[in-house]
């Protein structure tokens, strides 16, 4: 095969700039993960499947996209195809992947085996060099083995739906399709198919091919790519990404519409609270609402749009709480702690979406009476498991115990009253303390206990 690739030179070391239409990258490379003699990985980690995924369906997006930008005068039917399945999959502003580091061991170093030959043009100027790779020229991927895997599972699935004309089961398949017979109609296979022929053209990948390492430099140079770059606060990733249809709600119809403060911090000072919460809370808690996950990776607008009202009806109600989103607001109620929304959102998804406690009267009785619900620290249904059984009957909470959960079993320390500054702050392990907390609103509320059959 030839490729065109520029010279350049990497701290000292001679390297080659290329780029190479996806289909071709996938089939002129492999992994650099073979096996040292005391087995572990030479100059690779793991391959994390689930990972290639989620990139496997980044780069699909961006086909599709790609698909519509390169046809935009087309007015035809097929646009409209086109468009539904980039409906299906979700858009964003912008896709791109990142260079691929690569080595070409055959090379030798410096790339002193390397055949090339200068490209030039009619005035003798050099535009670049020609470079010529047999069978055993491998490029050995470095930095990318998880962008690699995704190209081979786009690939992978375009040929399956071109030979079977059939979409892969739903759990199997990078596309959210909704067929149960899974055919895919006639207008679709065809715009599957172009995206099809953007992997073999249009659609490159761009990589960086270093030359002639051995596996020590390898090993060094895997390190360094993967080592020294700063890790971006989740907050601020979240805040910048516009592709998940969660993070599109809590931007367009949470943060622009005004129904939430937004704090760029990743942990809020209780002592200086200004009734923000953080990204990732806000995130987390719309996770549960919506997906009834605990976050938001795999979200598809075919899952997330018709869950939409009831999840601004959630935020809705949630604002109405006295004392929510106001300066110190956590020592005000306790609804401004992100395990007590998670509670309350659980309880929502599961009357509004549950397969088998769905129940619009629920839905309905659970938002209008978080209203009107004590959620200030002195209440003491909140420091159930703090209390003696003489407090719990003084206090009129003896049928409580009967929607908790068995005390045998399971994290029961959900948090502590702290007599001298009057605050109840729940625990850090939220997965164990919101389905309590969504007891004792099931009880307060008089909404079905779980713990019992209906």
């Amino acid at each position: 095969m030839q490729l065109k690739v520029f010279v350049s030179n990497n701290l000292g070391h001679n390297t080659l700039l290329a780029k190479i239409p996806m289909y071709d990258f996938y089939r002129m490379s492999d992994v650099a993960n073979e096996r040292s003699e005391h087995g572990e990985p030479v100059a690779q980690r793991k391959l994390d499947v689930k990972h290639a995924a989620e990139l496997a369906r980044y780069i699909l997006k961006g086909l599709i996209a790609t698909n519509i930008q390169l046809n935009r005068e087309d007015t035809g039917s097929i646009m409209v195809t086109r468009e539904g399945l980039q409906e299906m999959i979700g858009k964003q502003p912008y896709l791109s992947l990142q260079p691929i580091v690569a080595n070409l061991r055959t090379a030798g170093p410096g790339g002193e085996k390397l055949r090339a030959s200068p490209i030039e043009t009619e005035n003798n100027e050099n535009i670049g060099m020609r470079v010529w790779l047999g069978q055993r020229d491998i490029l050995w991927v470095v930095d990318g083995q998880h962008r690699r895997k995704a190209v081979q599972m786009v690939i992978e699935f375009l040929e399956e739906i071109r030979l079977e004309q059939k979409y892969p089961p739903k759990k199997q398949s990078l596309f959210p399709h909704n067929r149960d017979d899974r055919t895919v109609p006639q207008d679709e296979l065809e715009a599957w198919m172009e995206c099809y022929e953007l992997t073999r053209a249009e659609c490159t990948v761009s990589l960086e091919i270093h030359l002639g390492l051995d596996i020590l430099e390898e090993r060094q140079l895997f390190h360094d790519l993967n080592n020294l770059a700063k890790k971006v606060e989740k907050s601020l990733a979240l805040e910048f990404d516009s592709s998940n249809p969660v993070n599109a709600f809590i931007k367009e119809d949470l943060i622009e519409g005004q129904l939430v403060a937004v704090s760029f911090k990743d942990k809020v000072d209780w002592e200086n609270d200004d009734g923000s919460l953080t990204r990732k809370d806000i995130v987390a808690v719309n996770a549960h609402l919506i997906l009834n996950k605990s976050n938001i990776n795999g979200a598809t607008p075919v899952i997330v749009n018709p869950r939409l009202n009831v999840a601004k009806r959630f935020w809705e109600a949630i604002v109405q709480i006295p004392g929510f989103g106001e300066e110190g607001a956590k020592a005000m109620t306790l609804s401004a702690q992100p395990v007590v929304l998670k509670a309350i959102a659980k309880l929502t998804y599961n009357f509004a979406f549950g397969r088998t406690t769905s129940n619009e009267q629920l839905l309905n009785k659970l938002l209008d009476g978080i209203t009107d619900l004590d959620f200030s620290h002195e209440n003491p249904m909140w420091r159930y498991y703090q209390l003696s059984e003489e407090e719990i009957e003084q206090y009129g909470l003896t049928s409580l115990n009967d929607y908790l959960p068995d005390n045998s079993t399971g994290n029961r320390d959900i948090g502590k009253y702290d007599i001298e500054t009057g605050w109840m702050r729940f625990g850090s392990k939220h997965n164990d303390i919101f389905p309590i907390i969504g007891d004792m609103i099931r009880w307060k509320l008089n909404l079905p206990n779980r713990h019992q059959s209906t």
